[in-house]
């Protein structure tokens, strides 16, 4: 079970560094599009806007598909085969953290429709929505984490005080980061 519990931890940490990525490179698609995408931009501008986004383009579907996708199915697959062979059906924290993994599918699902959008050149979210948008991976992750860490219902208190809190400043970081992108 050990093997399996590694692979399971191994494939999370693909999954998770796919969803991370694959936000970023979206940024930077919307951020080529904003740029140089302008019906009023010279030929060299359209130029360097070709040749970025299709570039980003690549990128996304080497990400998406061979790592980000890949990693979802094979945590869920090795997620599974533990929960049977652990017997953690029952376990009270188990069902907080299918809800959290539940949301975490329609997440993943929400990128491969801006994904889907970004491949049929259709931009609709602004690289700032994004920015934002990148750090909902993050809060998954870490509620993933302190619900299989902690267990106890003490603890929960703990940890979602604590989650509150980190998306308190991770929203906070993000409203710093823009001011100074746009001072210069």
């Amino acid at each position: 079970m050990l093997y399996v519990r590694a692979l399971h931890i191994i494939f999370m940490v693909t999954w998770f560094a796919g969803l991370f990525y694959i936000v970023r490179l979206f940024i930077y698609h919307t951020e080529a599009e904003e740029e140089y995408g302008k019906s009023d931009q010279t030929t060299a501008d359209q130029t360097k806007r070709n040749v970025l986004v299709n570039q980003y383009k690549l990128m996304q579907k080497r990400l998406w598909y061979g790592i980000t996708w890949p990693g979802g199915i094979l945590t869920t697959i090795f997620g599974f085969w533990l929960l049977i062979k652990m017997d953690l059906w029952s376990a009270t924290y188990m069902h907080v953290k299918f809800t959290f993994i539940f949301l975490l599918i329609l997440y993943h699902l929400s990128c491969q429709y801006i994904y889907n959008l970004l491949r049929r050149d259709k931009v609709k979210y602004t690289a700032n929505a994004l920015r934002v948008w990148n750090e909902v991976a993050t809060l998954f992750l870490v509620a993933i984490v302190f619900v299989v860490v902690l267990k106890n219902a003490l603890n929960w208190i703990y940890g979602v005080l604590g989650l509150v809190a980190f998306a308190v400043l991770l929203m906070t970081a993000i409203k710093l980061y823009k001011k100074m992108r746009e001072k210069g």
